[in-house]
């Protein structure tokens, strides 16, 4: 493993001064697994205050972050690093945080502690690996599997059962049998778990490139969570546009999906109001109104799991729209400035994508449309390109142009829109003399 310097001057400093110091935990996995790390945590034998002076000395920022359980954090050139203290902890009566923890001296005793054994190991030059559970084999035979018994583990955390999840999702693994037994027995304590918490992970889940799969294969535990999705589960569509159930279909185009959170999150919520819209007609289902249900479920989901408000605002934006007829062969220039102009560029993108994904999770026969997505993506690309007129903003003229006309006050507002409509659906240039000339002969026309 190729340690960065700042890692091994802290390992260093702490080793220098007598203590144990290892770089642990998710930075060995992906080590291992030939990623490069985002994170560089350390576990060291040295208590947090030691920890504090021994890198004050040498002049590193340290901020004091969680003492209580034993963790610094130091920042080297603007770059955080955590350090935790070896630990034991106690009891977990809440399902999220250990009631105390216990500092100990033991390196074993801290990544016995851990959740699952592929971040269980430890690392340092001299020493190599130190795996005591498990995690090397359970890595190489792509397994996620509990250190000790998943009962006491999901007990103590509850979270953790949406970290195998998680896991399972951006490792592409498979969840050990008994840890997936105790994940789904003890589903119910997620309950006790912040909804911040829940949102997090739930997101790194369906940003993971496996997402469909952990998605169906786990929906009692996502439904746990997430019960709005559980009506969409077993719903057959009765259209031949669709070969999947409501919620398969979800996941289908969660992976057609690139992997962007607000993409993600619009994929698996579009169609959450299906249910309740659907009526037979015919001999075949419809969902009239959907969208405007959907909407307002995902807003209830969105604001439960405390979102941003940029978020929360993009995923309703697409779940809204994501009916638009854009993968059509009909669509004209004109109604796509209008949509440029309503949605702007980086959602207009985006709901052609959504768009997209909804049709490569429809029956293949149906699929036909996304021939349209390529030519229809060049075509609002070109029209951006081209500084193309889409907004009011853009017109070669403002409203101090029309005053001298005799134009004044509301009607200004209106001039400029009609005059936009023009120039949108190709009538009129966008040219201060040609929008001008207009301007006075409607005048004109309405003075006659």
């Amino acid at each position: 493993m190729i340690l960065p310097e700042a890692t091994l001057q802290l390992m260093t400093l702490l080793g220098q001064a007598g203590f144990l110091a290892y770089v642990v935990g998710g930075c060995v996995r992906d080590s291992l697994l030939g990623q490069q790390p985002g994170d560089w945590d350390l576990c060291t034998s040295a208590p947090p205050e030691q920890v504090s002076a021994v890198l004050k000395a040498h002049e590193i920022t340290v901020h004091e972050t969680g003492l209580q359980h034993g963790t610094v954090t130091a920042v080297i050139n603007h770059k955080p690093y955590e350090i935790t203290t070896f630990r034991c902890d106690g009891e977990y009566t809440d399902h999220r945080r250990p009631d105390s923890v216990k500092f100990t001296g033991d390196l074993r005793q801290d990544l016995a502690r851990r959740d699952f054994t592929v971040n269980s190991m430890a690392f340092h030059p001299a020493q190599g690996y130190i795996d005591l559970f498990g995690g090397q084999n359970d890595l190489q035979a792509s397994i996620i599997r509990c250190v000790g018994a998943p009962e006491l583990r999901f007990e103590e955390d509850a979270l953790r059962i949406l970290r195998a999840l998680r896991f399972a999702s951006t490792l592409g693994f498979t969840i050990e049998e008994r840890t997936a037994k105790a994940a789904f027995a003890l589903r119910h304590t997620l309950r006790f778990i912040a909804c911040e918490r829940v949102q997090a992970e739930l997101t790194k889940l369906l940003c993971g490139q496996h997402a469909r799969q952990v998605l169906l294969n786990h929906r009692e535990i996502i439904f746990t969570v997430l019960p709005e999705l559980a009506p969409l589960s077993g719903f057959v569509q009765h259209t031949p546009w669709h070969c999947y159930d409501i919620y398969e279909h979800s996941c289908v185009a969660v992976e057609h999906t690139p992997a962007e959170p607000a993409l993600r999150w619009a994929a698996l919520l579009h169609d959450i109001g299906k249910p309740e819209c659907f009526f037979m007609r015919d001999g075949t289902g419809h969902f009239h109104g959907h969208p405007q249900v959907s909407t307002r479920i995902a807003r209830e989901i969105l604001e439960r799991l405390k979102f941003s408000r940029k978020l929360k605002e993009q995923v309703l934006l697409l779940v809204e729209h994501h009916e638009l007829r854009l993968l059509e062969s009909n669509t004209t220039s004109a109604q796509l400035r209008k949509l440029l102009g309503k949605f702007g560029e980086e959602n207009l993108l985006n709901l052609l994508t959504l768009m997209r994904a909804d049709v490569s999770a429809q029956a293949p026969e149906k699929r036909f449309r996304l021939e349209y997505y390529i030519p229809m993506r060049d075509a609002i690309l070109n029209l951006v390109a081209q500084n193309a007129c889409v907004t009011r903003k853009q017109l070669a003229i403002t409203g101090r142009d029309l005053i001298p006309l005799g134009i004044n006050g509301p009607q200004l507002g209106l001039v400029l829109d009609h005059l936009l409509e023009q120039v949108l659906q190709g009538h009129l240039p966008n040219e201060k003399q040609a929008l001008l000339a207009r301007a006075k002969l409607d005048i004109s026309t309405e003075s006659c």
